[in-house]
């Protein structure tokens, strides 16, 4: 017999946060339960990830005096979506959410702590928070997660020196040669460090603490997490999934499948066949194991998928080192994003999914948008972190030689390095210059919004997001339509059922996350709003599974 020949109640498929939190609800309710994973590592995409959670009205926001109600929540999503999304399935994730949370928290060494600030996506929407709902892992000592910590997969982008970073403290150690809030923010994660070394333990934050805390749950619950063991497909039997193949043999599943195998980032045929050009698999920060396989399983079965040419996407710069995946630098002050024109198209500070729709909707054959170019200043650099580079530190000679960065003592010699319209490239700084000087960016609005303000700097007057380009030399950074991962997936019921294109429902099959198209539709809520609706979406699978032995 092979290692896989066995029956259990419910078999998940994905080691992700969508795929651990449904392990560990079906275990913590009497269920036999298995998950398998493809990669020689768990945590998947949200090991690499920031690990914020957007889940409004739960109990971290609440206790902290956060102003979240219901009905705010439920007015903000449905308005952002635009009537992209059913509201049954929206209605699913937020009455559902915060009791997710709260499992989690009962059953796992999680903490989680209010990111103070870090505003909702589109604060000023009815309903939106400019405080902002979203909640990230308190550091976590990895000691917790024990042996796993030796397959926890790693981050995307690992900290200088070791150091222990949250989200709140990489806001302000952006701005730790302008501000003192920046400076005593990089003291204290300096401290953090030290202490760490001298007793030996080492912290875990951000997608780390999450994957890792999830992963500590499930040792607990004694759920079996299977590594290298991938999807080669269902097994069906009078039309309802009981099952998975993989090559170790087959797995039964009395109760049902929960498949939470990710999106397709990483499947060049895919890209090429749903999303739109330019597009490739060089430009995504997700986990190398995405290639859509439980989305191919799922149309072998006849399921129905949704919005398959959508990302979670985000203005990316291309390293030699890999894709770097980038927030705070196009916001801050003293920088432009400009395309092939020489032009500004779009918001800097906007949100990063809008940023690409913008490079996308715009791009043409005879002004191309992608790539783009961030075009800042010698103060910029002087002032501000940039891609894990402290204030005045030169770019690399090697970012240079990869064609990531070109410089020149002017403005005109910089669009001529980029080759642009040297008249057009002078008359966009000229008239952002102007804007900056009084404060007002009548083109885009740049750092109107409460989320614009956010990664600003709060010493530059009188707007936190405009500042001239004066100072040579002058750089510019090659800018790509990167992503966190795919946005479209199998089609889905509010408790997470796989559906064909009729509308029925494929018996025994359950999807979340980035397999399962997203209830955020075409737009992002705010910071979390992968990881929250993914977990939420695993979760309610395992509740209908346990109030309901026959899906038909």
């Amino acid at each position: 017999m092979s290692t896989g020949e066995r029956t259990v109640d419910v078999v998940v498929v994905g080691a992700g946060a969508a795929g651990m939190t449904a392990a560990l609800a079906a275990a913590h309710n009497g269920l036999d339960t298995l998950l398998v994973e493809k990669g020689a590592h768990y945590g998947g995409s949200t090991a690499r990830s920031g690990g914020g959670l957007w889940v409004p009205n739960n109990q971290v926001i609440l206790a902290a005096g956060v102003p979240d109600t219901p009905a705010a929540a439920h007015a903000y999503l449905a308005h952002i979506t635009d009537g992209e999304v059913d509201e049954d399935l929206r209605r699913a994730f937020l009455d559902n959410g915060p009791a997710m949370l709260a499992f989690v928290l009962a059953n796992t060494p999680l903490r989680m702590r209010w990111v103070p600030g870090y505003a909702d996506y589109y604060p000023e929407a009815p309903g939106g928070l400019p405080q902002g709902r979203s909640i990230e892992p308190s550091p976590m000592d990895a000691r917790l997660v024990g042996a796993d910590l030796a397959t926890l997969a790693p981050p995307y982008l690992r900290a200088p020196t070791g150091m222990a970073v949250t989200q709140a403290d990489y806001r302000w150690m952006n701005l730790m040669a302008r501000h003192p809030r920046g400076l005593l923010r990089t003291g204290r994660v300096a401290g953090r460090r030290v202490v760490s070394l001298l007793t030996r333990r080492r912290l875990l934050t951000m997608g780390q603490a999450l994957a890792g805390g999830l992963r500590a749950g499930l040792r607990r619950a004694g759920v079996p997490v299977r590594l290298n063991t991938p999807l080669t497909g269902f097994r069906v039997e009078r039309g309802r999934v009981v099952g998975v193949d993989t090559p170790d043999g087959p797995v039964t599943a009395r109760r049902g499948v929960i498949l939470t195998t990710g999106g397709f980032e990483h499947n060049e045929r895919m890209r090429k066949e749903y999303q739109r050009a330019p597009i490739g698999t060089e430009w995504t920060v997700g986990a190398a194991e995405n290639t859509g396989d439980g989305i191919e399983a799922g149309l072998r079965l006849g399921a129905a998928v949704a919005v398959m040419d959508d990302s979670w996407w985000g203005p990316t710069i291309q390293l030699p080192r890999g894709p770097y995946f980038f927030l705070a630098e196009r916001t801050l002050p003293g920088c432009i994003l400009v395309n092939q024109g020489g032009e500004r198209f779009v918001n800097e500070a906007a949100p990063y999914v809008d940023a690409v729709h913008a490079m996308y909707d715009n791009h043409t054959d005879e002004v191309p948008h992608i790539p783009a170019w961030l075009v800042a200043d010698q103060r910029y650099r002087n002032r501000y972190v940039f891609a894990g580079l402290g204030p005045r530190q030169p770019f690399p000679r090697h970012w240079y030689e990869f064609g990531t960065v070109r410089r020149s003592s002017t403005v005109e010699g910089l669009a001529e390095r980029i080759e642009v319209p040297v008249e057009a490239l002078r008359r966009t700084v000229d008239r952002f210059n102007g804007f900056a000087a009084s404060g007002v960016d009548k083109d885009f609005g740049r750092g109107e919004s409460a989320y614009d303000r956010y990664y600003g700097d709060p010493r530059n007057r009188p707007n936190p997001c405009l500042a001239p380009l004066a100072r040579p030399p002058y750089y510019a950074v090659r800018v790509v339509p990167g992503d966190l991962g795919t946005k479209g997936g199998l089609r889905t019921d509010p408790v997470a059922r796989v559906l064909r294109e009729d509308g029925s429902v494929i018996p025994g099959l359950y999807a979340a996350g980035n397999a399962s198209a997203p209830v955020m539709g075409r737009t992002y809520a705010g910071p979390g709003a992968t990881l929250g609706p993914a977990m939420t979406f695993g979760y309610l699978a395992v509740q209908h599974i346990l109030e309901r032995d026959d899906d038909q």
